[in-house]
């Protein structure tokens, strides 16, 4: 029976892709390895188990009969009841058992080689069953809180070997994203970005405000104090080129002596001029300095001729190719230093985020508002993704049941749940024999 049975299935499996006009596509559902190897080779040890007990209740029915009609006496009609009984459990069992599979006996029976033939109605059936059942909001929503993330992330987060762990797993990824990063597009993009928003934005309101700010508290003054005095130094240094600047450019029929002289004059004035400037806190022409910084202050925010000339000087600084090139350049810079600091364990970005772990699963583990914060994050985001793609993955499991072999996805279920499925064979012999048995029993009692 076990084995025409077998011969059947492949028959079975055939016959269901008959008729469509052309043979189906299918992979296999997995190799089929050593373990399903040993379980299968279980499956027929336990076949042979119930076909064994379906052939000795049969026996025993037989010898049962032949007692009874010589004369053995009523023993023998409750033995033969009840192995009667038991080969029709027998019988009934292997055609339920058999029929999941194949066709009993080979035989187009309605309702048989159940698998192989609804194997694709079985796998919509499961995607609904687990799209209903494990992919719903309130379910999803129920199983995260009473797991209760936030408070057991927290936990895990403040053991420093997992915040340590958390941190070069991070550095890693990091690194990883960093390298499979073009430098060529992000250098691009970079530049893109800068000059759009540059180019989008005014800048001399806020250069006015900053400048009004700077010299209403003063800040300028050392600037003009540093300038004054490398002016100071530089005239001491280059005390003839000033003069034969001045001499240069006196007309061609004075003396030379006369030049000479209102070059000395010139440069004298120069430095006594520098050098009070820059002794003296209170120079007129520091004064003079603070109120036209003022009113360039108030042009910037104010004065329209003077806003438009220094967006056309920002066009003309970022259209030039040395500015480009200084901001493609940043990403270089940008990443280098990313990458570095990733790198070295001791590195202040690693300390940082270490720590930072550290401190957020501590606050995670003891307070209920940040669990609650964590928890709510969790669910929504589950929530989000179960709901806008429960029909993606509900079809990700019927797709994949629908593309396996008939055939061979039987085998591998029956190697996988035979073996227990023959003890309803067995089981069917025992209770069917004790119930012949009592059925048996109650009838030879009322008819007494």
């Amino acid at each position: 029976m076990t084995g025409s049975g077998s011969r059947s299935g492949t028959g079975s499996a055939g016959a269901g892709t008959a008729g469509t006009g052309a043979a189906p596509s299918y992979r296999t559902m997995t190799a089929f390895t050593a373990a399903d190897e040993e379980r299968q080779r279980g499956v027929r040890r336990m076949k042979l188990t119930a076909t064994g007990m379906l052939l000795f209740v049969a026996l025993v029915y037989v010898l049962a009969q032949v007692a009874e009609h010589a004369g053995a006496g009523a023993w023998a009609g409750y033995v033969s009841a009840a192995a009667e009984a038991g080969m029709v459990g027998a019988l009934a069992d292997w055609f339920a058992v058999t029929a999941l599979f194949r066709h009993p006996l080979g035989l187009p029976i309605p309702h048989t080689a159940i698998i192989p033939t609804k194997k694709d109605a079985l796998g919509v059936s499961l995607g609904e069953f687990v799209g209903e059942n494990f992919l719903s909001e309130d379910v999803v929503r129920q199983r995260l809180r009473a797991v209760g993330i936030g408070s057991r992330l927290g936990a895990w987060l403040a053991e420093p070997e997992h915040a340590d762990r958390v941190t070069a797993e991070l550095a890693t990824a990091l690194r990883g994203a960093l390298t499979v990063l073009r430098d060529s597009d992000v250098r691009a993009v970079v530049g893109e970005a800068i000059t759009r928003r540059a180019d989008a934005r005014e800048i001399a309101p806020g250069l006015g405000k900053m400048l009004e700010k700077v010299v209403g508290d003063g800040g300028h003054r050392r600037f003009v104090d540093l300038v004054v005095s490398r002016a100071h130094d530089w005239l001491l240094l280059h005390r003839d080129e000033v003069m034969g600047a001045v001499e240069g450019g006196s007309p061609g029929w004075t003396p030379r002596f006369v030049d000479r002289k209102v070059g000395e004059r010139v440069y004298k004035e120069l430095l006594r001029f520098i050098t009070e400037m820059r002794d003296m806190p209170s120079h007129p022409a520091r004064g003079a300095l603070d109120r036209f910084l003022t009113d360039f202050a108030s042009d910037l925010q104010s004065d329209t001729e003077t806003r438009a000339r220094i967006e056309r000087l920002k066009g003309e600084v970022l259209a030039r190719d040395e500015v480009q090139d200084l901001i493609a350049s940043t990403w270089t810079a940008v990443r280098s230093m990313i990458v570095s600091a990733a790198e070295d364990e001791r590195s202040e970005l690693r300390l940082r985020v270490r720590a930072a772990l550290l401190s957020l699963g501590a606050r995670m583990a003891r307070e209920p508002k940040v669990q609650d914060k964590v928890d709510s994050w969790v669910e929504g985001a589950a929530v989000h993704v179960v709901t806008t793609y429960r029909r993606e993955i509900t079809s990700l499991i019927t797709d994949t049941v629908a593309s396996w072999d008939p055939e061979h996805t039987t085998r591998k279920i029956e190697a996988h749940i035979g073996r227990d499925l023959q003890f309803i064979r067995i089981n069917g012999t025992v209770v069917g024999s004790l119930a012949g048995l009592l059925i048996y029993t109650v009838s030879q009692a009322l008819g007494a």
